[in-house]
């Protein structure tokens, strides 16, 4: 059953076209992921089905009992009022069942916030989310929207939240950038890019593969147009004028074709190893200590980090992850023991709230902060270019930082961690705000950085694609040690509770571990090195063919402008000018099909 219908939507912001045209339907059985680069509109499309924007143009039409329950990004409270009393009335349409406060309590202490009588005022910016959550989740609602859901949840919450979402009874649709996680829970995926949005009935790992396809089909496309374009600005350059109806259509063809929109690839944010080299003493932990009143965050922590250790380390929110990196670069002092960090070792650290990145600057100001360019192994790279990589380009370089999204935001500051050309990474919570194009490229670089990486992270598909060594969260202030990346970690049954068990387990054929790549690669690679007898032969005469198809177009366009009267004529006339356009068509495609093998052999 259809809920609601987006009818040629269009939205804009600040001069930015988020959405164009943008025609959606949401079935009552439909579980649908939205993914984009960060500032692309995912959160404005939410907010436009949910009824908190209206379009700028377009129709949003809503079944009329329809019920939505919505999960914003940054959810507002009352500060004269408990937890429990801001979930309660959040809760729409249930605040007088008699047992919402009981359901509420129980869920809040699920997702860790055992204090629901206290005022929000106590709860970070990640817990503030995950009480929204519950109300979000308690709500009765026929479509539910939950905008970063997966943000500020540790491992067990996200497994909890992956089981409770696969239980659910309505519609779901969500931006998330768990990619574990939207393979698990939709089966319908929408992406926008620049603009428009395309639909892919399947999951995550599905809609790479569709992907792939869609843009091969752009291209080709593309191909055959600039190949069309190339010919008829010859055609012009000899001399063309419009004398007859022929070339008057043909001039109209060739001034669609200069005009056109052109595809433009996806800008990758190419990263290269940027580290400074590392002595012999990297980061050595003797004995550290940490605990709040008689709370032991951890105890007689001692290890010595090797020059290419990328450790991965997991453990419940509020367990102390982040206090253990900030006592590693000395932010925070142990209550015991010594950090000792040799004289080469240059720390780059990317904290969870992007301590360093002013909010009262430019773009290119912001980067400029930390140098007019940075040495790379092809030489200097000015911080403008810099910028162009990480995917702020023109205007946008001017775009005081205020304006940038959030995502936006985490991909400038991660910009800046990396202009430093750091020999040991320090990453909090990388994944949360960053796009899946971001993520991948990180990953990539990762994989290629001379130095050490120490990462907390609740995103399990990073941690197997990117660690080899898991430190977990105990009870008791324990940091237990696992080799391997976080299905390791799982598999060996190190997980402290039984939530971390309910989780569905993923298959080896969406958790990218068997390719050390994340660039993925769909198709089989060619072993034949030249063309074959068949293909050959049809290379050698298709631009032959297509010349005489394109010269009987024109003379039977001459030909219908002969015979104006003769209706008839002009019938068969028009059906042999379909049918030779159709065999053009096809004669372009395969003609570069043929080049693209051709080219690939060289």
């Amino acid at each position: 059953m259809n809920l609601l219908n987006l009818e040629h939507v269009y939205k804009s912001f600040e001069n930015r076209e988020l959405l164009h045209d943008a025609t959606v339907g949401i079935d009552d059985t439909d579980r649908i992921g939205v993914i984009g680069v960060n500032g692309t509109g995912k959160s404005t499309m939410l907010s436009i089905i949910a009824g908190t924007l209206e379009p700028d143009d377009g129709k949003v039409i809503r079944g009329g009992s329809l019920r939505i329950a919505y999960l914003l990004q940054n959810p507002d409270f009352d500060n004269e009022k408990s937890i429990i009393e801001n979930v309660v009335a959040k809760i729409s349409g249930k605040a007088e069942h008699w047992d919402v406060t009981g359901e509420a309590k129980s869920m809040l202490l699920r997702f860790g916030i055992d204090n629901p009588d206290s005022k929000p005022d106590i709860l970070s910016g990640g817990q503030k989310k995950r009480a929204a959550l519950v109300a979000t989740l308690l709500t009765p609602a026929d479509l539910l929207i939950l905008d970063e859901p997966t943000n500020h949840l540790d491992h067990a919450m996200i497994e909890y939240l992956q089981e409770y979402l696969n239980n659910y009874s309505g519609a779901l649709l969500l931006v998330t950038h768990d990619r574990y996680f939207l393979d698990q829970v939709t089966n319908r995926i929408l992406e926008i890019d620049k603009a428009g949005v395309y639909k892919y009935e399947t999951n995550y790992s599905g809609y790479l593969e569709l992907r792939e396809q869609r843009l091969d089909y752009a291209r080709a496309a593309e191909r055959k147009m600039a190949t069309l374009y190339r010919k008829d600005l010859a055609w012009i350059q000899r001399g063309a004028r419009a004398r007859s109806t022929k070339q008057k259509a043909h001039i109209q063809r060739f001034e669609a074709l200069r005009d056109r929109e052109k595809i433009i690839e996806d800008r990758n944010v190419e990263m290269q190893s940027l580290a400074s080299r590392l002595g012999g003493k990297t980061i050595e932990c003797n004995g550290l200590s940490k605990r709040y009143g008689e709370r032991v965050l951890f105890q007689d922590f001692t290890y010595i980090f090797g020059k290419v250790d990328r450790v991965g380390i997991i453990g419940p929110n509020g367990c102390g992850k982040s206090t253990l990196l900030k006592t590693i670069i000395g932010q925070i002092a142990p209550d015991t023991g010594t950090v000792e960090i040799g004289q080469t070792v240059k720390i780059g650290y990317f904290g969870q709230e992007n301590e360093e990145l002013r909010s009262d600057g430019r773009v290119i100001d912001i980067v400029k902060d930390k140098g007019e360019y940075v040495e790379t192994k092809d030489g200097k790279v000015t911080a403008s270019k810099m910028c162009e990589t990480f995917l702020f380009d023109g205007n946008m370089q001017y775009t005081p930082v205020s304006k940038l999204s959030g995502g936006e935001k985490r991909r400038l500051y991660l910009l800046q961690v990396l202009m430093t050309s750091p020999n040991v990474l320090i990453l909090d919570e990388p994944t949360n705000d960053l796009d899946i194009q971001t993520l991948r490229v990180l990953e990539d670089y990762l994989d290629t950085f001379q130095g050490i990486v120490i990462t907390v992270s609740h995103d399990r598909y990073f941690l197997d694609r990117v660690v080899t060594r898991i430190f977990s969260f105990e009870p008791g202030g324990i940091i237990a040690r696992s080799e391997g990346g976080y299905e390791d970690y799982y598999l060996r049954g190190f997980a402290s509770t039984e939530e971390a068990k309910v989780g569905v387990k993923v298959t080896a054929s969406s958790d990218g571990k068997k390719d050390s790549s994340s660039k993925e690669d769909w198709k089989k690679p060619r072993e034949q090195k030249k063309l074959s007898y068949k293909d050959q032969k049809e290379y050698d005469t298709i631009e032959e063919d297509i010349d005489k198809i394109e010269k009987r177009i024109h003379e039977i366009d001459d030909e219908m402008v002969a015979s104006a009267t003769d209706y008839p004529k002009l019938a068969t006339l028009s059906a042999e000018k379909q049918e030779l356009e159709e065999q053009l068509d096809y004669k372009m495609l395969r003609f570069m099909e043929l080049q693209d093998l051709v080219d690939s052999f060289n």
